[in-house]
C-alpha cells in the first residue's frame, strides 16, 4: 500500500510537467502577445515595443523562457502577472477561496439531491416516482447552470422582492451575507450537476440490486431498507464517487458564465481574463493549478475506494 501511494505521488510530477509543456507551447503558438495587444492600433515606435518585450522577457528563445519558468516553479514562485503587474500568487489567493467555497457548497447540495433521489428511483423502478425523478434529472441536464441561476434570480425578485447581493463578502467576515450571495449560484450549479450523479446512482443501484448476494440477503429476511443501505448502496457508490469527484474538480475553474451572472470574481473568470490579455505567466499558473487539483482529487478518490470496497487492495 505504501509503495503504491508513493508511486502515485511520484507519477503526479511527470503528469504536471507534461501539462506545463503543453500549455507553454500552445500559448506561444497563438499569434500575438500582451505587448502587441497593448499597443494594437497605436502609433508607437517599434523600439518601445521591443524594449517592453525585453523587460518582460518575451524576446528570449522559447526554451529559455520555459527553463526560467520551471526554475521559478521549483522555487515555489509562480512569477508576476504580465497583465496586472502583481504576484500571481496574490491574484490566485484573492479568487481561489471564492471558487473553492462555491464548488464545495454546490457539491454538497448535488450529493444531497442526487444520492437519495437516485436510490429512490432505483428502488421504485418504473413507477410514477421513478418517472418524476427521471424528468427532474433530465431538466437539470437540459438547462445550463447559468440559465437556472437567471431563473432563480428573476423568481426571487418577482415573488419576494429580494435579489442576492452582488458584492462578495468573505465567509470569515460575515457568514450570513456570504451565504446570501452564494446560495443561489450553489443551488443552480448543484442542481445542474446533481442530474448526472442522480442518473449514475440510479443505474448503479439497479445493477447491484440484481446481484446474488442481494437476493440472498432478502431470502434471509433482512429488511429492505437494510438491504439497500448496507448491501446495495455501498457497492453502488464507486462510480458515483468518481463522477462527483470529477465534477468537483471542474467546478473550481469551470464556472465562468455562472460567475459572470452572479458577479463572482473567481478562478474561472480570472483565467478567461488572462487569456484575453495574453498573460502567459498567469495562464500557465492557473492551468497548472487546475491540473494539480484534478490529479490530487483522482488520487484521493483511489484511496477512498479501498475503504468503500474491501475487495480493492493496492499492492
Amino acid at each position: 500500500m505504501r509503495r503504491y501511494v508513493a508511486g502515485r505521488l511520484l507519477l503526479m510530477v511527470p503528469t504536471l510537467i507534461g501539462v506545463a509543456i503543453l500549455t507553454f507551447v500552445i500559448m506561444r503558438a497563438v499569434p500575438g502577445d500582451i505587448v502587441a495587444l497593448k499597443y494594437a492600433g497605436s502609433p508607437v515606435p517599434q523600439s518601445v515595443i521591443d524594449e517592453e518585450r525585453h523587460q518582460l522577457g518575451l524576446d528570449k528563445p522559447m526554451w529559455q523562457q520555459f527553463t526560467d519558468w520551471m526554475g521559478e516553479i521549483a522555487r515555489f514562485d509562480l512569477g508576476t502577472s504580465l497583465w496586472t503587474g502583481h504576484s500571481v500568487v496574490e491574484e490566485i489567493e484573492i479568487r481561489f477561496p471564492l471558487s473553492l467555497e462555491l464548488a464545495i457548497i454546490a457539491t454538497l447540495l448535488a450529493i444531497a439531491i442526487a444520492i437519495p433521489l437516485g436510490v429512490l428511483a432505483a428502488v421504485r423502478q418504473d413507477t410514477w416516482t421513478d418517472y418524476a425523478i427521471r424528468i427532474f434529472s433530465i431538466g437539470g441536464l437540459a438547462m445550463p447552470s447559468f440559465w437556472i441561476g437567471l431563473l432563480m434570480v428573476l423568481t426571487t425578485i418577482t415573488l419576494f422582492g429580494w435579489a442576492p447581493p452582488f458584492v462578495f463578502t468573505p465567509l470569515t467576515v460575515d457568514p450570513f451575507a456570504n451565504l446570501a450571495q452564494m446560495i443561489l449560484p450553489a443551488l443552480s450549479v448543484g442542481y445542474r450537476y446533481s442530474a448526472v450523479s442522480m442518473r449514475m446512482t440510479r443505474s448503479s443501484v439497479l445493477e447491484v440490486l440484481r446481484e446474488d448476494y442481494v437476493r440472498t440477503a432478502r431470502a434471509k429476511g433482512v429488511r429492505e431498507s437494510l438491504v439497500v443501505a448496507r448491501h446495495a448502496l455501498r457497492n453502488a457508490l464507486l462510480p458515483v464517487i468518481t463522477v462527483i469527484s470529477l465534477e468537483f474538480a471542474f467546478l473550481i475553474g469551470g464556472l465562468v458564465v455562472t460567475e459572470q451572472v452572479f458577479n463572482l470574481n473567481g478562478v474561472g473568470k480570472l483565467l478567461v481574463d488572462a487569456v484575453a490579455h495574453r498573460d502567459y505567466t498567469l495562464i500557465q499558473a492557473l492551468v497548472l493549478l487546475l491540473a494539480s487539483v484534478f490529479v490530487l482529487i483522482n488520487f484521493v478518490v483511489d484511496m477512498v475506494y479501498v475503504f468503500l470496497d474491501p475487495r480493492i487492495r493496492y499492492s
